[in-house]
């Protein structure tokens, strides 16, 4: 992937992920969750695009203290954790600001848990397929504490959907679900924005906004079939 083949933005990257996950559209069971905040928009537009459900995952990265970009790890809901392999050993972190990083993470997701929701509850996840979108992959770990939380609900197939990553973590990640769709694998990886013509933050008024209209979508479809 060169840079002129960057996508243009988050919606037009999730249109082509749709295009490669089509064998999942118009199906009752598959259910599409994405990792707020820059996850939402590609969600949303594949699970528009494929006529299926979508709701959030709600996973938080762990920052580095003093360097919060850099991610040592992420928390998810029902207290799920993973942590970079030896960072606490060899003394990088220590455990005390891993369980401090961890609280502020944990209290977040409660928070972005109130807005987003508004006390709809969380999908039932048990026996759908489930289909965890990104708006690109970096060390891999908020989807890796993503996969545990899918995993724990049992459910019967787990995808992956990202429009870009580092080949190596791809590569692993895709040896812990059913399916990895990862449009582009450049070797020269950086960050995930530099893939992206436009890379705006997305802020917590447009994930309410997506999952409201995608909400709204979704009871009329079924609706319409009733």
């Amino acid at each position: 992937m060169s840079s002129a083949d960057r996508f243009k933005d988050r919606g037009h990257a999730g249109k082509q992920l749709a295009q490669r996950l089509s064998t999942y559209a118009n199906r009752p069971d598959v259910l599409v969750l994405a990792l707020p905040r820059g996850g939402v928009p590609v969600g949303f537009a594949i699970a528009e695009a494929l006529g299926v459900e979508l709701d959030v995952m709600l996973v938080r990265k762990l920052g580095m203290p003093g360097h919060e970009e850099y991610a040592i790890g992420a928390v998810g809901a029902g207290g799920v954790r993973v942590l970079q392999a030896g960072l606490v050993e060899s003394g990088i972190v220590s455990a005390d600001e891993v369980e401090q990083a961890s609280e502020r993470a944990l209290a977040e997701i409660s928070r972005r848990d109130r807005l987003y929701r508004a006390g709809r509850p969380a999908p039932a996840l048990a026996g759908r397929c489930v289909i965890l979108v990104d708006d690109g992959i970096a060390t891999g770990s908020t989807l890796r504490a993503a996969i545990k939380i899918v995993r724990r609900a049992g459910v019967a197939r787990l995808v992956v959907a990202a429009p870009v990553g580092p080949p190596e973590t791809v590569e692993a990640l895709a040896a812990e679900v059913d399916e990895m769709v990862c449009l582009a694998t450049p070797v020269q990886f950086h960050a995930v924005s530099q893939w992206y013509r436009h890379f705006d933050q997305t802020g917590d008024e447009e994930v309410q906004d997506l999952l409201a209209l995608a909400w709204r979508r979704q009871a009329h479809r079924a609706s319409a079939t009733h």
